[in-house]
């Protein structure tokens, strides 16, 4: 079975070269590189505050407006650079009153000012665009917007652009390591048809020409990739969670031809999960903005308090266990996996999508909390140990920096097996979750990289961690325990990439008991019980390796 990981990360690349519409090798590095790259043309502005101010023409699949940009300057400058999708086009750039002259290269953007922002300053200019933008084929494995119907015929429409981008259909500043401090969304729909976005709704405004303006405010910093937009002919109730941060609000937007169905389903999921990833993540990131669940026109994305859900109101993924065990039929995947993203990938965020593991793999592993949470410590760990089938080990999950690309699509599975196996490791299951807790308290509302991660683990759990983290991160092979046994005697050692590879682990010197041993790159030996031979001789499943008899 191809599993989804792998359709995510073949269909973004598709997606990508399609969009940007580059047909040499090297035209793609340069536009990746435009994207990727933090330049001083990039990082001379600090972001505070987007206005995004749309309209959407369903029939024309087209989007025209502004996005204002606020800023504080990091630094003296007369350039800067946005990013907007090269097939939409940038009517003008306005600045206290004048137009601004801009420049395009690819899909990034080159606006010059009359004079020299200084550093420390804040200032604001606004971009005005238009166009037809990118329409997804396959979302949200590829990006774009995606133009459907429901079953009563009603439009049926929303966007979705995780590794494409969110300059595909906006304008901004196109790098997961800016998040901008608060934004006011406002898109204009057909009067008849409602529009949800991320946040709290403001107001709504009557528009002249049959349109209507929700006005959806962010009062917490969110992702660009994360804002997005639903519109469709919509039922919508609430609910509230007694949390740790207070009281929730919990709203669900369902299709009105879907409603029904959906009230019971979601039920069952949502406040059990909310419980569950408190207690093992800690609060809820967004309080100001609630939790909203709302159906797509796709199968889900975690957009920041404006969870997207369209797994057709079943358990599993549409229908599936993707453990292969039957506990992941018990909840739904969707449900379950995009709303653990509002702890890791909204709330702590990779500044790098190179770094996309540290959403994917902590996520991933959500769901093997939440299986722990709602049936036993047993369950969870057969539902982690049979996500690895779906493991390749074919590249390593931390891709190229700079260039705008992610890892290996094993972020997934292998990423969340490697956070059982420091779970293992660290051998107290209440300093594990303090250590999950304080990874959502000291990068609260933070963009992070790889290496403050690693080093956050390993201090709170006073392990060293760092060749672990460079065997499973950075290389496609996972430790391999080499052994054999002779006359009562086992010998083992690691086989790794990593030189000087020191994990421990857990085998059986005894029948039906695991022992802790600490093997190296090199030979070493100890006794076993007459009972353990070549052939019966095994490690700790809960440890993701593999073993190889010499």
């Amino acid at each position: 079975m191809k599993k989804l990981l792998i359709l995510f990360a073949l269909a973004l690349c598709v997606g990508k070269s399609n969009a940007q519409m580059l047909g040499k090798n090297q035209v793609n590095d340069r536009a990746d590189t435009l994207r990727g790259t933090l330049t001083p043309l990039r990082t001379c502005y600090d972001i505070n505050y987007y206005h995004l101010d749309v309209k959407i023409d369903i029939d024309q699949k087209s989007v025209g407006g502004s996005n204002e940009f606020a800023f504080t300057a990091t630094q003296d400058f007369t350039k800067l650079q946005f990013d907007l999708f090269s097939n939409l086009k940038v009517e003008k750039v306005r600045y206290k009153g004048m137009e601004l002259p801009f420049t395009r290269e690819y899909n990034a953007v080159f606006v010059t000012f009359p004079k020299a922002i200084k550093k420390g300053s804040k200032d604001q200019f606004t971009v005005f665009y238009s166009g037809n933008p990118v329409v997804a084929k396959n979302a949200p494995w590829d990006g774009g917007f995606i133009f459907k119907k429901d079953s009563a015929g009603n439009p049926f429409v929303s966007v979705a652009c995780q590794g494409l981008g969110a300059s595909v259909w906006w304008p901004n500043k196109d790098h997961q390591s800016d998040e901008v401090d608060s934004m006011l969304i406002s898109i204009s729909v057909p009067k008849t048809l409602q529009e949800i976005s991320n946040g709290r709704l403001r107001s709504t405004v009557d528009q002249p020409d049959g349109y209507k303006q929700y006005n959806w405010f962010v009062s917490n910093p969110i992702n660009n990739y994360d804002v997005t937009f639903y519109i469709g002919k919509y039922a919508h109730w609430q609910d509230s969670y007694a949390g740790e941060n207070g009281n929730l609000s919990i709203d669900y937007w369902a299709l009105q031809v879907d409603s029904a169905k959906a009230r019971p389903h979601w039920d069952a999921d949502v406040k059990p999960m909310l419980k569950c990833f408190e207690y093992w993540f800690g609060p809820y990131p967004w309080y100001k903005d609630g939790y909203k669940l709302v159906q797509a026109p796709h199968l889900g994305m975690e957009h920041q308090s404006a969870v997207a859900y369209g797994n057709q109101f079943k358990k599993g993924y549409l229908g599936r266990d993707l453990s292969g065990t039957g506990h992941g039929l018990k909840w739904d995947f969707i449900t379950i996996h995009e709303s653990g993203h509002e702890w890791f990938g909204n709330n702590i965020t990779s500044k790098d999508i190179a770094d996309m593991w540290i959403h994917e793999g902590f996520t991933n592993y959500s769901e093997t909390l939440f299986t722990e949470c709602t049936d036993s410590k047993k369950s969870g760990e057969e539902y982690v140990i049979g996500i690895r089938r779906g493991i390749e080990n074919d590249t390593p999950i931390i891709g190229p920096y700079g260039v705008n690309k992610e890892g290996s699509s094993d972020m997934y599975p292998k990423g969340a097996n490697l956070i059982h196996t420091i779970r293992q490791l660290i051998n107290n299951d209440e300093k594990f979750r303090q250590i999950l807790r304080g990874l959502n308290k000291t990068f609260y509302h933070k963009t992070v990289t790889t290496a403050e991660i690693e080093n956050y683990i390993a201090k709170q759990s006073g392990l060293k961690l760092d060749k672990v983290f460079d065997q499973y991160l950075r290389h496609s092979a996972i430790p391999v325990l080499a052994y054999k046994i002779n006359a009562g005697v086992l010998s083992y050692r690691w086989i790794t990439d990593v030189k000087n590879f020191d994990m421990p682990i857990k085998v059986t010197l005894k029948a039906d008991e695991y022992t802790l041993i600490k093997p190296t790159n090199d030979w070493k030996t100890i006794k076993v019980d007459p009972s353990i031979t070549a052939d019966n001789f095994k490690s700790d499943p809960q440890f993701y390796i593999k073993t190889k008899k010499e």
